[in-house]
This record gives structure tokens, C-alpha cells and sequence, in this order.
């Protein structure tokens, strides 16, 4: 069984992705497929979704019992001793690149400190 989520797709895709799964909700879909199927829908996804999301989870014979591959998110998948977790982006950094600090405007000191 496979879940894929995706998001700003074009409309191309979701006809093609309708033909193997069901959409159960806007930009989600389930279905039991093989793996080859499984592969050559991800290849799709890549190749069709420019500026989008996605996320695809499926069976697998490992601890967790589930892979999950990724394409256009901020979080990483990262493998830790066999178990596959998601890195998050370190939000302080980001905004530190962008040359904003975090919690240093006037609304902040007035919520902080009070008037």
C-alpha cells in the first residue's frame, strides 16, 4: 500500500496519478500497487511537478515497516542507526540569513516585557 501527497500540482498529473490511486481528499492518494507501478508513478511526480510538493510512503520490509521518499520539502530524510527520521530546517539560521533576527521587534518587547 502507498500514500502519496502532493501539493501545486498541475492538473496533468492528478489525471495520471487518478488511474492507479484514489484520491481521497484534495492532492492525497492511496492505493495498493506494485513496485514497479510504485517507481514509475514517483518518476512521474518528478518529472511533472516543477514548483510543487511531494511526499510518498509505502510498505517495506525493514524496523519501521514503512520508506517514504520526498521531492521540493524543507525537511530531509535522514537515516539514524537503520531508522529513518525527517531533519527539520533550523529556523533560527534561516532567519539569520535573511538578516532578521527573531523576537526583537517592538510588538515583541511590548508583549514581553508589557508597555
Amino acid at each position: 500500500m502507498i500514500t502519496l501527497v502532493v501539493t501545486a500540482s498541475p492538473p496533468k498529473l492528478r489525471g495520471h496519478l487518478t488511474r492507479w490511486l484514489m484520491e481521497i481528499s484534495p492532492g492525497v492518494y492511496v492505493g495498493n500497487v506494485p513496485a514497479r507501478v510504485r517507481d514509475l508513478l514517483w518518476q512521474q511526480v518528478l518529472e511533472n511537478l516543477a514548483d510543487g510538493r511531494a511526499i510518498m510512503a509505502y510498505n517495506a520490509q525493514n524496523e519501521q515497516g514503512l520508506e517514504f521518499r520526498t521531492h521540493g520539502q524543507d525537511w530531509q530524510p535522514v537515516d539514524f542507526d537503520g531508522i529513518t527520521l525527517m531533519l527539520r530546517p533550523n529556523t533560527s539560521q534561516e532567519q539569520q540569513r535573511n538578516g532578521r533576527r527573531a523576537g526583537f521587534s517592538k510588538v515583541s518587547r511590548r508583549r514581553r516585557y508589557g508597555r
